[in-house]
């Protein structure tokens, strides 16, 4: 049975076969073990050259040994790294040689990271940013992932928080301790304008979560439009290459096909879908249900017409951006129907303008130039929550004292769960600290 006070192993770095393999162990019986196989340990925080074998004796590699001694490791535990070369009969002869060990075990998923968590070396918003980090395929995916893991996001939370908890212990205090000397009276006004600063911070914070959301998983655009109107072959072109079968033949589209592109660092996810017209076939009804549906997840729609013939501006239940876009420019006069933009998926023509006005959309989107934003559906749901608990302290001028404050302990508590720190004892460490009750 896994428990935590097992010392835990793993390979740590990318899959095999690779020039170098890192194993990470991490746990009380870590260096013991690491012993046992590489002799002498170098100093913490310093690396040497080892021969690796088994307690047997027989040679497994020679590479680096790095050890770290908790609490100054990544997950606050005695760690160590084995860099080794990394075949994939070595590394799992020294992954079995290591699971020998008494006390010792394969890691979970993300054990290392939960550890690190649970010994305060990590919250819960610096690790998502780690595995966004690792994730990342974009420059603006690695921007924001950077922005999390480092902490910077964290900081932000953390300081409304304190703020928070600050005013609640001061009208605490002017509850409970108003006869006491040092505790400062009517502190009511000054605690409220920041309670209402606060707010109107937290608002503005959120109003960058469609952007955050945006950065980490993509924009998602549909391409729409009746049947033979260029979707596939727009599909392909942005692509570069043949995702979509393209025929002359109307409804070969009959399925969602998506691709992933990267336009000026941001994630775009492209969706190619079956043309909308009226059908009793099953198969392509099947296929238009599912562009519908797609279109209705839709961050923007790209409704294409043949040059010359209405493209559609409406879809029932969308309500987002459509960018009418005139297609086969290269064969088709211009007739009086208008367009955003006209192309050719055959020549070329028009793709870049394509790829700008997508650009210019995502530039639109983004509420600033910080990358401290929220990313995550939990996280705009905690900060709504703590936002609206601030808004219910503030204007419920009509209730106690007491209750207000109630709210405020709530709104504090909603920030503290983005990150993970939810302590009860930060209330009265401020107002032990700032006003000498009991001297």
């Amino acid at each position: 049975m896994n428990t935590d006070s097992d010392t835990i192993f793993a390979l740590s770095s990318g899959g095999l076969p690779s020039g170098v393999a890192v194993i990470r162990l991490s746990g009380s019986l870590t260096f013991l073990a690491a012993a046992a196989l590489v002799g002498e340990l170098p100093p913490p925080q310093h690396s040497s050259l080892r021969t690796i074998r088994t307690r047997n004796g027989l040679v497994l590699d020679r590479g680096l040994v790095l050890t770290f001694r908790g609490p100054a490791s990544f997950t606050g535990e005695d760690c160590v790294e084995l860099h080794i070369h990394g075949g994939k009969a070595l590394v799992s002869a020294l992954l079995k040689e290591l699971s020998t060990f008494e006390g010792c075990r394969l890691a979970e998923h993300g054990e290392f990271s939960r550890r690190a968590l649970e010994n305060g070396k990590l919250d819960l918003v610096e690790i998502e940013g780690l595995a966004d980090l690792i994730a990342a395929e974009t420059e603006m995916q690695r921007r924001l992932a950077v922005e999390h893991s480092s902490g910077g996001l964290s900081r932000l939370y953390k300081a409304w928080a304190d703020r928070i908890t600050r005013a609640r212990a001061l009208i605490e205090a002017e509850l409970d301790f108003a006869d006491e000397d040092d505790v400062p009276g009517s502190v009511s006004d000054r605690v409220w304008a920041d309670m209402a600063a606060v707010h109107d911070e937290l608002e503005s914070h959120l109003a960058g979560a469609a952007f955050g959301e945006i950065v980490r998983d993509g924009l998602k655009v549909v391409i729409a439009g009746a049947p033979n109107s260029g979707k596939s072959s727009l599909l392909n072109a942005l692509a570069q290459r043949d995702v979509a079968i393209v025929t002359s033949v109307a409804g070969t589209t009959r399925d969602v096909l998506q691709v992933d592109l990267d336009i000026d660092g941001f994630a775009v996810k492209l969706f190619d879908t079956a043309g909308l017209r009226e059908t009793d076939e099953i198969v392509e009804s099947e296929g238009i249900r599912r562009a519908l549906k797609t279109i209705g997840e839709a961050d923007i729609v790209l409704s294409l017409a043949e040059n010359g013939e209405c493209a559609q501006e409406n879809f029932d239940g969308f309500s987002g951006r459509v960018i009418r876009v005139g297609t086969k420019l290269d064969l088709s006069v211009d007739g009086p129907a208008e367009y955003d933009l006209r192309l050719s998926s055959k020549t070329g023509a028009g793709l870049a303008e394509l790829r700008a006005c997508l650009a210019q959309e995502l530039s639109n989107l983004n509420p600033g130039h910080s990358m401290a934003l929220p990313s995550r559906l939990r996280h705009r749901q905690l900060i709504t929550e703590a936002s609206r608990m601030l808004k219910s302290a503030i204007c419920e001028q009509d209730g106690g004292l007491d209750v207000r404050a109630e709210f405020l302990r709530l709104a504090a508590q909603s920030l503290g769960r983005i990150t993970g720190h939810v302590d009860v004892e930060d209330l009265l460490d401020v107002i032990f600290s700032e006003f000498c009750i009991g001297k």
